[in-house]
């Protein structure tokens, strides 16, 4: 699902028009890795329909696709753009046209299905499958209905509309495992959502373009500040797993911190956490904007200048294939469909895992974040291989900051509203996990390169903690 990533200036200064950035991290790359998926296709052949990078790009690049050769895709609205408020005919065509967008859409028949399910009785293992998959496309569709409205909303509220609704399938996941009481699921579900983004994601993204490339260069500074991120991420779970479990001259057994003591030291710590990603955020798109504007040419691609291809030209020629009023309804729709299919997913998961002997740990840790980030791993492989690692990078390292510092501290305190006790005291091995595998992406990139070896030893670390969670009962 979406993150935060900066992508700090690099060589020569570029001038600044005065705008924000019209997304924020993740959705800028992504962005970034549509114009250079069509600058290549402009030149070259035409997109053919159902192709794989309509899995990859989603609506955005059928959009522009059409608009370069001058129709509509799959006979849509013929370039007509919808109203502002309702256009029933043209939303129809936009409607169908996002469907169209990617074969992965096709999974939506997994959502009724997995209803069926759970209300028909057809067993934990079905349910829980079905839902699962349904969550896929659903995800996918809810980062389509929101680039499209940050086209029509302008790009501050364009913004903080991606933010928000960035990551909202493992928010809403880990909120229906919470008010099951399934709090090791929810820890270990935002825990194997960061840590399969930094080591999964990133490492195959290195062996794409290590492989491709031999050798693929980044934006250190940039990288450095993300890992900084991850470091505060992982020092605010670390410090009151220590306090609960560790001897500290407490009034708890052994000297340790009372639990209701940790509990509130955690949820202080998760208010400090939001401020300082609402901070981050107005750092990227006010105080600093300009720093945040993209890829400097050159810039992750080997210190190779690219020619400009006038894509400029067609992002402010871009039009919302949506009006305001279908656009909400998609979003109250989508919101809807995956509440109900995490409420059935997270209600199968006691017995699945009892069926299939599980964990719950693995299951949150290895599963469940596979449903909500599918897209955004492929994507992020998929402009490694174009020699985008700064891309690759925003997409990878940028959803784990944002889960971090969004989407953990928030599921605390929702909690603490509802009289649900979870803590960011995870138990001591996950947050000594988390710890290491920051440190270990930090060396990774620390020389601003990477190659095929490096990112081999991230995806042998990832499948390391994997087995590690796999033999827990």
């Amino acid at each position: 699902m979406s993150g935060v990533y900066p992508t700090l200036s690099g060589g020569a200064p570029r001038e600044h028009s005065g705008r924000a950035p019209r997304d924020l991290g993740q959705s800028q790359a992504k962005r970034e890795a549509l114009r250079e998926f069509v600058r290549e296709r402009r030149s070259s052949v035409e997109l053919a329909p159902g192709e794989l990078t309509d899995a990859l790009v989603g609506s955005r690049t059928s959009r522009r696709v059409s608009h370069m050769s001058g129709g509509s895709l799959g006979g849509g609205r013929g370039g007509a753009p919808p109203g502002k408020w309702l256009s029933p005919a043209a939303d129809l065509a936009g409607s169908w046209m996002m469907l169209r967008s990617s074969w992965l859409n096709v999974l939506i028949i997994a959502a009724p299905l997995g209803l069926a399910a759970e209300l028909l009785g057809w067993g934990p293992s079905t349910t829980f499958v079905l839902n699962l998959m349904a969550l896929i496309p659903l995800a996918l569709l809810l980062g389509c209905v929101t680039e499209d409205l940050s086209i029509r909303l302008g790009e501050i509220m364009g913004a903080l509309l991606n933010a928000t609704f960035g990551n909202v399938v493992e928010i809403i996941l880990s909120i229906s495992a919470l008010f099951r009481g399934l709090y090791q699921v929810v820890a270990t579900s935002l825990l194997g959502s960061i840590l399969s983004n930094m080591l999964f994601v990133l490492g195959m993204s290195f062996m794409a373009g290590g492989f491709k490339y031999k050798i693929v260069t980044f934006n250190a500074l940039a990288a450095q500040s993300s890992i900084s991120l991850l470091l505060l991420i992982g020092i605010a779970i670390t410090l009151p797993t220590a306090a609960l479990h560790l001897s500290m001259g407490g009034a708890g057994p052994h000297g340790h911190l009372a639990p209701e003591d940790v509990l509130l030291m955690s949820r202080i710590t998760a208010v400090a956490l939001l401020v300082v990603y609402f901070c981050y955020l107005y750092f990227q798109m006010g105080s600093h904007s300009e720093m945040f504007s993209g890829p400097q040419p050159g810039a992750g691609n080997g210190g190779a200048i690219e020619e400009d291809s006038g894509e400029g030209e067609d992002e402010e020629g871009e039009e919302p294939m949506l009006s305001l009023g279908a656009a909400a309804l998609w979003l109250g729709v989508i919101t809807g469909l995956v509440a109900v299919c995490s409420e059935a997913l997270t209600g199968s998961i006691e017995e699945v895992s009892h069926a299939w002997g599980l964990s719950q740990g693995f299951l949150g840790f290895i599963v469940l974040p596979i449903a909500g980030n599918a897209c955004e791993h492929v994507t992020a492989v998929f402009v490694a291989m174009k020699n985008k690692m700064d891309l690759s990078m925003g997409i990878a390292i940028g959803s784990s900051i944002q889960i971090g510092l969004l989407a953990v501290p928030l599921v605390t305190v929702i909690g603490w509203a509802t009289g649900h006790p979870f803590s960011l005291a995870f138990d001591p091995f996950s947050a000594l996990v988390l710890v290491l595998s920051v440190f270990h992406t930090s060396v990774m990139i620390a020389d601003s390169e990477s190659n095929w070896l490096e990112g081999m030893q991230l995806i042998v670390t990832y499948f390391i903690i994997a087995v590690a969670y796999a033999m827990t009962t």
